[in-house]
């Protein structure tokens, strides 16, 4: 039972983020599930909420969505999802949990330290790369968006264009690694019990209601910086779980 209130909890909190600030669910939801559930379930289980909540809010903030620098990331994903499904079947769990934790926080770091030392950079081959990168980080870990910011931020988007567009991509990018996580056997929907299932879903439904009546009270930045907060501290806690599997203590 408490397993399950962690999850509605989690997935609440990263539903009202990524409704407020543009990401959130896999940075906040995917730690914290990876530890509760296992990092193989957690993060499968995160993929088709990722998608779910995506459709949601590319309903809703489709007024601000730039297709045009969606096409090139969505149609690269693919091409990071692929090894990383591999990977999943090849390794431990916990040595997936200290891969996880890595990539989560090289990935954070670049997006809240390093941004301010991103070239800016235009075409369609970075937003390509920008698109793979998120794609293998998306089927690891569960979260495609730290790849997407750095990008955002070198080619210089608009916060609002930013929030939005990332929504179709969030989309993509979970549909995308569900399915060849399914295709490939790396990960198996019938392994996670139904009373996580209502557990997400409830708390799915919570934060989209919650996240859209707070989003015109609670500054973006503000939410995206408590966001990436509990991301970090998720990933070091993923990190430190997964060495202490692989290594005794």
């Amino acid at each position: 039972m408490w397993l399950a209130v962690g999850v509605f909890v989690a997935i609440a909190a990263g539903a009202i983020s990524q409704r407020v600030s543009g990401m959130g669910l896999g940075l906040i939801a995917a730690p914290a599930l990876s530890l509760m559930l296992g990092p193989v379930v957690g993060i499968i289980l995160i993929n088709v909420l990722a998608t779910i909540n995506a459709v949601l809010n590319t309903w809703s903030m489709r007024a601000d969505v730039d297709w045009g620098k969606f096409a090139p990331i969505a149609a690269a994903l693919v091409v990071g999802a692929v090894p990383g499904a591999f990977l999943i079947r090849a390794v431990s769990p916990s040595a997936l949990l200290v891969v996880v934790g890595i990539v989560l926080i090289i990935a954070l770091s670049v997006v809240t330290l390093g941004k301010r030392y991103v070239p800016p950079i235009e075409g369609a081959l970075p937003a390509a790369v920008s698109g793979a990168v998120g794609g293998f980080m998306n089927t690891l870990a569960g979260v495609a968006g730290p790849a997407i910011t750095v990008y955002s931020q070198a080619a210089r988007w608009p916060q609002r264009t930013y929030a939005a567009t990332l929504q179709p991509i969030f989309m993509v990018s979970g549909a995308v690694s569900f399915l060849i996580k399914e295709l490939t056997g790396a990960a198996n929907l019938a392994t996670i019990p139904a009373a996580f299932w209502v557990a997400a879903a409830a708390g799915l439904i919570v934060g989209q209601v919650a996240g859209t009546k707070l989003a015109p009270h609670i500054p973006s930045a503000k939410a995206h910086t408590v966001a990436l907060s509990l991301a970090f501290f998720g990933g070091f806690t993923a990190l430190v779980r997964g060495l202490v599997g692989m290594f005794g203590a």
